[in-house]
């Protein structure tokens, strides 16, 4: 992950160097050699991501890009604020680094559990996870897209709540292969570990907004922005309402910066009328260069 971008741009390859010693230990060999189960680890995963995103970003900046407004899913929120002049590189790859530990130790293995419901008919979300609970936690994660929901929780309520949405009329509900029960209830003891580390962090006005995860507004303060984190832990990800956001302000062009291309997939299914495209390969470059010239 990212070792083509390391290896065709020096300023890649300079993102890298700096996680490595930000951290101290090779994140760089994680990512660009495995193992795959070591890479998978949250704890890795987490920097590891944050800094593809930013080592791609920095090769956009050297051609003289800059955004004019910035909003990332979750983890990618940190790269926002990278992005937009609120947290420091180094700081912000330190933080996700405990992020993740604190994420993976709040909840035992087995106990929590993520599953994603694809196509649930309108207004049922409420009444599957109400009648999953039976007294546990299960409730929305990720508000991705207008036919994706992320759920996350205690695994036998969200398994149950996996049922209840095929009976409901989902065309699909599956469990997601993830290490932990991200954004909901069973993460505050994640959320209350990280506010120590937040708060020792410098968070600088942002130089362009960002559409926040727990709010899905428009935030320009390094204190707005260290709040948003803190409360994104145990909340969920308003991705679709941020993207709708960013579409009432004019935005018609979105470059997802980083590895994959969920985020693209997902805009087109909550506002085609918005362009987007992605950079996390040296190959994307050409299609993203040329956007200038139409």
């Amino acid at each position: 992950m990212g070792k083509a971008l390391a290896h065709e741009y020096p300023a890649a390859q300079q993102v890298f160097d700096e996680a490595d010693e930000a951290l101290g230990f090779p994140l760089s060999r994680i990512c660009f050699e495995g193992p795959d189960a070591e890479l998978r680890l949250t704890a890795n995963t987490q920097p590891a991501l944050l800094t593809v995103s930013i080592a791609a970003l920095r090769v956009l900046e050297a051609l003289d890009w800059a955004p004019a407004y910035v909003a990332g899913h979750s983890l990618g929120e940190y790269s926002a604020l990278v992005a937009a002049g609120s947290l420091k590189f180094a700081d912000a790859v330190r933080l996700v680094r405990k992020r993740g530990e604190y994420m993976q130790e709040a909840v035992p293995a087995g106990v929590g559990a993520m599953a994603a419901l694809l196509k649930l008919p309108e207004g049922k979300l409420d009444a599957v996870l109400q009648e999953a609970a039976q007294g546990e936690i299960v409730s929305a994660a990720n508000l991705n897209s207008p036919d994706q929901t992320v759920i996350a929780g205690h695994a036998a309520a969200v398994n149950r709540a996996v049922d209840g949405a095929k009976a409901a009329g989902a065309r699909r509900a599956v469990l997601l292969p993830v290490s932990a029960p991200f954004h909901c209830a069973l993460m505050k003891p994640a959320q209350e570990r990280l506010r120590a580390d937040l708060d020792a962090t410098e968070f600088r006005d942002l130089a362009c907004p960002l559409i926040n995860n727990w709010q899905a507004r428009e935030i320009r303060t390094g204190a707005e922005a260290r709040e948003g984190l803190y409360q994104q832990v145990p909340n969920p990800v308003r991705w679709a309402e941020s993207i709708r956001k960013l579409a009432s302000l004019g935005v018609t062009r979105c470059i997802e910066v980083g590895a994959g291309g969920v985020l693209t997939g997902l805009l087109r299914n909550i506002d085609p009328s918005i362009e987007g495209l992605k950079f996390g390969q040296p190959g994307d470059l050409e299609a993203v260069a040329g956007i200038e010239s139409r």
